[in-house]
């Protein structure tokens, strides 16, 4: 990893894997070492230049074939803005299934994640294309009021969903306060664990784990508990010594900032953030 400030290292280096596929396949190993499954994000957004598109789609193409390749227990995650939204809805499609389609051809799972409020109703549109033909899911997001319609909606339609708490807070959206955050995360994992059958459970709070634990032992969904590299990660290895599904996000390449500073918002805790940097 090109680290070179203090600042790069604290933040870059303890969260993202490094600038290549290698790097997040040699991250994504470690993991795997220990039980944990990851899923890999290749950095960067909100592409309009057909060059930029192109780039991140041919990354993706080339980090599948590294997975399958190097036999790395591990799902994709993509970003719509990142492989063609932004220029048309079209774009975005033919580029979707392009990954969707290669992915599939080696049996891995791609989960599209979810970015700013006004595009998530595209972003559904086209993950409901794909949710019958191929190992697909979709990230839901607490913050947005519109998140229990759509829930609804995705789990009657067969979608399998990452439950987050989201942090692509802009003016004008239709978003909950942090304490509504939390209130509907609870409100949204309650409706997925009545209703839903194979689901992932993205939090670092101890007490949303440990209520979906309990809620497991009455339901028995097929549940994944799903963190970001570098926050809670003791905790993540716990949870796998007690029997349970764990994920690690393990996002690389050069444009980690805004990812990095975005993550900062989005732990909200100071204390987590602190611990995250000299412990793990």
């Amino acid at each position: 990893m090109s680290l070179n400030s203090i600042e790069e290292k604290l933040l870059a280096g303890k969260w993202i894997a490094g600038d290549r596929i290698s790097d997040a396949i040699r991250v994504s190993r470690s993991f795997n070492d220990i039980g944990i499954k990851t899923i890999i994000n290749y950095l960067g957004e909100e592409y309009r230049k057909k060059s930029d598109i192109n780039s991140s789609v041919f990354e993706y193409l080339k980090l599948v074939k590294e997975i399958k390749r190097e036999n790395v227990n591990a799902d994709i995650a993509i970003k719509e803005t990142q492989v063609g939204l932004l220029a048309s809805k079209s774009e975005f499609l033919k580029n979707y299934k392009k990954i969707v389609d290669t992915a599939s051809r080696s049996r891995l799972f791609v989960w599209l994640d979810m970015e700013e409020y006004e595009f998530v109703s595209d972003t559904i549109d086209v993950y409901l294309k794909f949710v019958e033909k191929a190992n697909t899911g979709i990230c839901i997001q607490s913050y947005l009021k519109r998140s229990q319609s759509d829930l609804k909606f995705l789990l009657k339609n067969h979608a399998v969903v990452r439950l987050v708490k989201g942090a692509h807070r802009v003016k004008g959206g239709d978003f909950y306060d942090n304490k509504g955050t939390d209130r509907n995360y609870f409100r949204l994992m309650d409706y997925l664990f009545k209703n839903g059958k194979t689901f992932t459970i993205a939090s670092h709070d101890s007490r949303i784990i440990e209520k979906a634990r309990r809620l497991n032992k009455k339901y028995k969904r097929n549940v994944t508990y799903a963190m970001l590299e570098g926050i809670r990660d003791s905790y993540a290895k716990e949870l796998v010594n007690n029997g349970e599904n764990v994920s690690m996000y393990v996002p690389f390449g050069p444009k980690w900032k805004e990812y990095a500073y975005r993550r900062m918002k989005e732990v909200g805790n100071l204390k987590l953030v602190i611990r995250s940097l000299i412990g793990g």
